[in-house]
């Protein structure tokens, strides 16, 4: 009997977000929209395409984005910024209200991550959400806390001591009927169950 073939990787459409005043309005360089693009890159195997967006921090501007962008067939958003405690961060409030599912596991991951290196972790209120067939995740404002909480800590030889929550998210997006996700196992090792795996 003949081998299954592998299947090609299919083509995966992602929405981007990057939320802050400053950056928006032109007096601050965005880092958030290339952190993600760039990682994103690096970790998964599909031919991607990318819907990015930078706006400032206003909660009916962020909601609208979001479903913006599902309604694109964007069937993973990430953002990044506004999701401290100071008064104009509303991205968790804006996205809770586009949800039809809340995902708390993501949030508590991202905190046990940050708390490792900064105590006022605790102050993050990051969290994720299920619209229809898309995930859309806040991720923390700066570059090197992005990939920290997607990928997880590595010890010297590179073995995990700590997941990230990208390990999560493609078996999540098989489980609301989005396409099959494929890692580069060097950057983020996804996980999913035997009977859900497919050849790779």
């Amino acid at each position: 009997m003949t081998a299954r073939a592998p299947e090609a990787c299919a083509p995966v459409k992602i929405g981007i977000v990057s939320i802050s005043d400053r950056a928006s309005s032109g007096s601050y360089e965005d880092k958030g929209l290339p952190a993600l693009h760039d990682w994103l890159k690096r970790a998964l195997r599909n031919p991607l395409s990318f819907e990015p967006r930078l706006i400032p921090d206003e909660q009916a501007r962020i909601s609208a984005t979001l479903i913006e962008l599902v309604d694109a067939g964007c069937h993973l958003v990430l953002t990044t910024g506004g999701t401290g405690p100071a008064l104009r961060d509303v991205t968790p409030e804006a996205t809770l209200a586009v949800a039809d599912k809340e995902l708390p596991g993501f949030g508590e991951q991202m905190r046990q991550i940050s708390l490792r290196f900064v105590p006022t972790a605790i102050l993050s209120r990051q969290v994720a959400v299920v619209r229809g067939r898309s995930l859309i995740i806040n991720l923390p404002g700066q570059p090197k806390a992005i990939a920290e909480t997607l990928e997880g800590l590595k010890d010297a030889q590179g073995q995990q001591l700590v997941p990230g929550i990208f390990a999560a998210v493609p078996y999540c997006i098989d489980l609301i009927g989005g396409p099959y996700l494929q890692t580069h196992d060097e950057v983020c090792k996804a996980f999913r169950p035997k009977s859900a795996a497919r050849p790779a």
